[in-house]
């Protein structure tokens, strides 16, 4: 029998040390070392399943054919994916527990049963279940077969003998190889249960999906190795009690990375919101003080949402600065340019910052929209309704260019607003009324607070 023997593993770089570690000595990530216990491969074999015997070739004389990419039978998964799935890709789909990644893998099988064999293998739900899910999410096609394993050797042979178009693993987590001796989940199971999953994409054209689980730090569970091995990564995004997910690409071989696809949970499961801009403006209060419209640009998708400001007397002696879907030190940066620039004090004021939808913003176009939202707020005058802003304000108040304005110019006037307030640029062809500045200081409601008379 072979020799145990325990060894710590890095999650991030997969270095190993026979005694713990504070630093990873290879990546030098603090915190990152996690106990194994494993057992020495028999001399000669290595448990490690990855490319063999294959010969270097010239780059000119490969040979390589145009595969076709085929639709998910989902609008938004195909976009993300970078215009469908591709045969023989290995993809990670991660997210917090909840949020929609069974549900949204259970939904391509219909569709992808048109196109052959769909093998579906769960380790944490039985069959009976996941017919349950099925019959709720109208998934009826007669190719789609379940498997309820973890041994991934046991999977690979019933793969073979199914021979499937596509299959879809859920959870990586959960499957184990008899050839590490260690928990499945652990640092070691999950590296060589993705190495031959990958193997299998690779030599057999079938196209692999993986379920990932999250750390509490939203990173995917397991080793960092996992997200280089596979050719395409996933990440739902979005809180898992309101409505709205976001499906964005972190990584993509075949396509361009942070693609994003929007998606409502229902009763039904995830429904696609081709439309999401439509949607988050829906209810939105006219005439209410405090309220700005942004355009962003998630990926090549340029989407309109409200983000809310609420100015009030503070009445501790150390006013608050809360943000629900907004970066907290971005907003405190903004605050700092409006007293320095703009000389209004908000020292007094506790300030509060919303993103209507549960959309979380990471676009720093969104800078110009949550200052003319604060002094909104703070001088109870309501923004134009048919006005929308975007603009990246730098530290000394200059608003900056972003990417995409064509885009974004396009999506405003798509959606019946006539007015734009946004960085000073070269001549856009638009139809719509241009308020182009240079500094925050040209903002209307920023020679209100110059002239002294809020409160």
């Amino acid at each position: 029998m072979a020799k145990a023997k325990t060894v710590f593993l890095c999650n991030e770089c997969g270095e190993t040390s026979p005694k713990w570690m504070g630093r990873c000595p290879g990546c030098g990530a603090w915190n990152t070392m996690v106990e194994e216990r494993v057992h020495e491969a028999p001399k000669g074999r290595s448990a490690a399943i990855g490319f063999t015997g294959s010969k270097p070739l010239k780059l000119n004389e490969v040979s390589t054919t145009q595969k076709e990419r085929v639709s998910t039978g989902v609008g938004e998964l195909d976009t993300v994916l970078g215009g469908g799935m591709l045969p023989g890709s290995l993809v990670l789909i991660g997210g917090e527990p909840g949020i929609g990644k069974s549900t949204l893998l259970l939904m391509i099988c219909e569709k992808l049963g048109q196109n052959g064999t769909v093998l579906y293998v769960s380790g944490e739900e039985s069959q009976e279940q996941i017919k349950m899910r099925a019959d709720r999410l109208k998934v009826t096609n007669e190719n789609v077969y379940l498997l309820t394993e973890t041994n991934i050797t046991n999977i690979l042979e019933n793969i073979e003998a199914t021979k499937p178009f596509a299959v879809i693993i859920d959870s990586v987590q959960t499957m184990y190889t008899e050839d590490v001796q260690s928990a499945p989940g652990s640092v070691s199971q999950v590296r060589e249960v993705t190495m031959q999953l990958m193997r299998l994409a690779k030599e057999t054209g079938i196209t692999v999906f993986l379920v990932g689980h999250v750390t509490k730090d939203g990173n995917v569970a397991g080793p960092r190795v996992l997200e280089h091995m596979v050719d395409c990564m996933l990440y739902f995004e979005g809180d898992r009690n309101r409505g709205f997910r976001k499906l964005r690409a972190v990584k993509n071989r075949f396509g361009g990375t942070n693609e994003v696809g929007i998606f409502e949970m229902t009763d039904r499961g995830l429904a696609e919101v081709p439309n999401p801009s439509a949607v988050l403006l829906q209810d939105m209060p006219e005439d209410a003080s405090g309220s700005a419209i942004v355009c962003l640009l998630e990926g090549s998708r340029p989407i309109l949402s409200e983000v809310q400001a609420l100015v009030s007397k503070t009445g501790f002696g150390i006013p608050r600065r809360t943000a629900d879907g907004f970066d907290h030190n971005r907003l405190s940066l903004l605050i700092a340019v409006i007293e320095k620039r703009l000389r209004i004090s908000l020292s007094e004021h506790d300030v509060y910052i919303n993103v209507v939808g549960g959309m979380r913003i990471d676009d720093t176009s969104a800078d110009l929209a949550v200052i003319c939202a604060l002094l909104s707020g703070l001088f109870d005058v309501p923004m134009p309704s048919d006005t929308v802003i975007f603009g990246e304000v730098g530290l000394s108040g200059e608003v900056r260019r972003v990417k995409g304005e064509d885009l974004r110019l396009k999506e405003i006037g798509k959606l019946g607003f006539s007015k734009c307030i946004l960085p000073k640029g070269e001549k856009r062809q638009t139809e719509l009324s241009l308020c182009e500045i240079k500094k925050i200081m040209e903002l209307p409601l920023a020679n209100k607070g110059r002239r002294g008379d809020h409160s």
